[in-house]
């Protein structure tokens, strides 16, 4: 006989999934407004960020549910919390999409400064996190969790291009100062999505095997940099 808290957490699983469908639309569309100087779509973008906020009180809604009156153990309790963090963290990758969204309606009333050639890459490359987090999340796979926080990487390469063109482009043309800056912000946003990504993945690792990797490479760094220093 399939017990209550089953259902709950197979509800709650496909409430976790909606959400990290809709906010991958919207970080998609954020840039899709940027690169195609579509100002109603990036307003779009904005407004749907209300949904996405509701979207996460259900969840916590039903979380705490969960916990307070099926007091889950084991597995079910690494879920359940899993999920309790892996919410709040969309709902932020939401809001960088609000940000860039937001940017690239000052931008599209100014004369455009480049072609955005690497930002779409950039957010190409956190969409296919991001979705590669979520299917790792439904079947518990940690080995791919741990490939796709790997690839967070070419992001920071990539960020670190554009920063730099950019800021060349500022000491080269003053007057391309205000939107390079916003482009600035609009790569730091990516990059910031990247970074949520892999907090994904370390929750999925936490759930498959529950096995803490959060700061696990600073730790071995550090333990490295003491012997050293004994040395």
């Amino acid at each position: 006989m399939e017990r209550i808290i089953d259902s709950q957490l197979d509800v709650l699983r496909d409430k976790l999934l909606l959400l990290g469908g809709t906010t991958e639309k919207a970080v998609h569309r954020a840039m899709q407004s940027l690169t195609q100087r579509d100002s109603d779509l990036a307003q779009q973008v904005i407004d749907d960020d209300k949904v996405i906020n509701k979207m996460e009180v259900d969840i916590d809604r039903l979380s705490v549910e969960i916990l307070a009156l099926q007091q889950p153990a084991a597995h079910d309790l690494r879920f359940v919390i899993s999920v309790a963090k892996i919410t709040p963290i969309l709902e932020r990758i939401a809001d960088h999409a609000a940000n860039i969204a937001e940017a690239a309606i000052i931008l599209n009333n100014e004369p455009e400064v480049r072609s955005y050639v690497d930002f779409p890459k950039m957010a190409e490359i956190a969409g296919e996190m991001l979705q590669a987090a979520l299917d790792a999340f439904t079947s518990e796979d940690a080995e791919t969790s741990r490939k796709v926080i790997k690839r967070d990487e070419e992001i920071d390469k990539i960020y670190d291009k554009v920063f730099g063109e950019l800021i060349e482009m500022m000491i080269r043309d003053p007057d391309s100062t205000p939107s390079a800056a916003h482009l600035l912000f609009v790569a730091k946003h990516l990059e910031r999505i990247g970074d949520y990504v892999k907090d994904i993945c370390e929750l999925n690792v936490y759930l498959t095997e529950a096995a803490f990797i959060k700061h696990k490479k600073s730790i071995k760094k550090l333990k490295k940099q003491a012997k050293r220093e004994k040395k």
